[in-house]
């Protein structure tokens, strides 16, 4: 499909995401102020004329949006959508500046369920998973959950838990478009067969945007991808369940397209899991409440979500959470 054609698919899936019914919503009472917005945010000051304009009317939007997206809050577990700081943006702008990421077909997992999990696991509960990270304005994400992948594996293996370079398989995973998108399985195929070892982050900071690949010499000290499996748990989200807790934290590529709205608890809906479009690291589950969920962290930074992370039920293959699995071996 190309990407003119996904275009309009996405136009008539918002059309129907987003009725016109639902747009009658009065801007007076549902729109945050924009002055207020700008400055809660952090939002460029100099920001006037047909641009302020323009991205005032965005608030507005956004703000009818969460009427119609907050009208299926069903228990208090269920997502809530608000302004937050994406919502100046519109959702074309969103999709260019956050969702790059690409999935490539994976095959069907074919495995056996692991007998005996726990209710719950989060990773994080171990020390293995480094804090959340913010990709900024750059296509990034997919290098982001490749990354956190690997060093979360690595801290499993026993040693200690480092932020890797993300910046160094954003510039040089040359099958990737750096900050214009790029695939979390090409990425670890990349990894694996060139074994360039990954670098801290502190040796190769991340800018937000595509530079020239700096290359380090074989006897530099790193972490090598020695291998890495991709499969697709549709159907099969309590074997992926056990893929985590025997695997480590996994990079997913979901459909990310309304997480522009989302606040916090637990996403059912607004997923259409038909377009893969942005990578994230599952790095645990709860299933003890009423609805059982994936802990999925973001690079959106920590004011996103809950507290960086987004909460995915689990079951029916919401966002398409289950579409593409990878598991990172050291």
């Amino acid at each position: 499909m190309c990407f003119t054609d996904y275009l309009v698919i996405i136009s008539t899936l918002n059309t129907l995401l987003f009725p016109l019914c639902c747009q009658n919503v009065n801007a007076d009472q549902t729109a945050a102020d924009f002055d207020s917005f700008m400055e809660q945010f952090g939002r460029r000051s100099e920001v006037s004329g047909e641009e302020r304009h323009r991205r005032s009317l965005y608030v507005q939007d956004a703000a009818k949006r969460h009427a119609y997206l907050n009208a299926f809050f069903k228990v208090p577990q269920s997502a809530k959508y608000g302004i937050n700081r994406f919502s100046d943006l519109s959702q074309q702008e969103f999709r260019d500046l956050y969702l790059r990421a690409s999935a490539d077909r994976a095959p069907l997992f074919s495995g056996l369920k692991t007998e005996g999990l726990p209710d719950k696991f989060d990773w994080r509960d171990k020390a293995v998973v480094a804090p959340v990270q913010n990709q900024e304005a750059c296509g990034s994400c997919w290098a982001f959950s490749v990354v956190g992948a690997t060093q979360s594996v690595r801290a499993i293996g026993g040693s200690q838990l480092e932020q890797l370079s993300v910046q160094q398989v954003l510039d040089c995973s040359f099958q990737n478009g750096g900050c214009n998108g790029g695939s979390t399985s090409q990425a670890l195929n990349w990894l694996k067969q060139t074994r360039v070892k990954l670098v801290p982050q502190s040796e190769y900071p991340y800018k937000a945007k595509t530079g020239i690949c700096h290359f380090f010499s074989q006897s530099h000290g790193g972490v090598a991808v020695k291998n890495f499996t991709a499969h697709d748990f549709s159907g099969q989200e309590e074997a992926m369940m056990g893929h985590l807790v025997e695997r480590g934290p996994l990079a997913a590529i979901v459909d990310a397209v309304s997480w522009q709205d989302y606040l916090g608890g637990i996403i059912q809906h607004h997923c259409s899991s038909q377009w893969s479009n942005h990578a994230v690291l599952v790095v645990g589950y709860n299933t003890v409440g009423d609805i059982p969920y994936w802990i999925v962290q973001n690079s959106w930074g920590t004011t996103w979500g809950n507290e960086g992370y987004v909460y995915i039920k689990i079951g029916g293959n919401v966002c398409g959470i289950a579409d593409s699995v990878a598991a990172v071996f050291l």
